[in-house]
């Protein structure tokens, strides 16, 4: 496939993949509504992980092009991966005090010892000046 001759896609295949994106939507509402305990996260990252994948192969003609353009999406999703590594990073580590087991990052997890801001000295004036 060249650029100035893209493959011609049957107008089925549109059909198939909104059919499908549609379908993977109303699945999406349908998990929402229920309590699946620990799934509920894995239901709502699986599902737009694969309408994602359906978009970014057919509409956005990834699964026609070369394999520089693959690779290139591919670098795109690992330059992604190693973003929001670096940022949960930072904020799961913000607050961390080392030798404490306890999750820095939820409310109220410091001890009942450190909560209380330390008290400045206040200045003292000679008493010659007064």
């Amino acid at each position: 496939m060249s650029p100035l001759n893209p493959p011609i896609v049957p107008r089925k295949t549109y059909v198939w993949v909104w059919l499908v994106l549609l379908l993977l939507l109303l699945l999406n509402w349908g998990l929402a509504q229920i309590d699946l305990g620990p799934f509920n996260l894995v239901a709502t990252l699986v599902i737009p992980f694969v309408q994602m994948l359906l978009m970014l192969l057919f509409l956005m003609h990834v699964r026609y092009n070369t394999a520089l353009t693959r690779i290139f999406v591919a670098a795109g999703f690992i330059w992604l991966v190693i973003m929001i590594d670096l940022t949960l990073c930072d904020y799961l580590t913000r607050g961390a005090v080392p030798g404490m087991f306890r999750k820095s990052w939820e409310h109220g997890a410091w001890p009942e010892s450190q909560r209380e801001m330390p008290k400045t000295p206040q200045p003292t004036v000679p008493k010659e000046s007064r």
